[in-house]
């Protein structure tokens, strides 16, 4: 059986970014389409293999962006 589900829906689902229909028809379809399954796993394993980001600014990074939000700031008018 061929599957519709495409790699890229594959990789919204893998990012919880399906909506439940198109979720639980990704989960019928891989139920059903062994080669659709194995596709999965395989867009799986390379996200498990993807570094995860870290968001660690150092603090002359932080200290840059709160001096120029400070000289940049619009005051209100009255």
């Amino acid at each position: 059986m061929k599957s519709k589900i495409s790699t890229n829906l594959l990789i919204k689902y893998i990012y919880s970014e399906t909506t439940v229909s198109e979720s639980l028809a990704i989960q019928d379809a891989m139920n059903s389409d062994w080669s659709l399954h194995e596709a999965y796993e395989e867009v799986l394993t390379a996200y498990q293999q993807l570094p995860k980001a870290k968001f660690d600014p150092s603090p002359d990074a932080i200290q840059n962006i709160l001096k120029y939000s400070s000289q940049t700031a619009v005051e209100p008018q009255h």
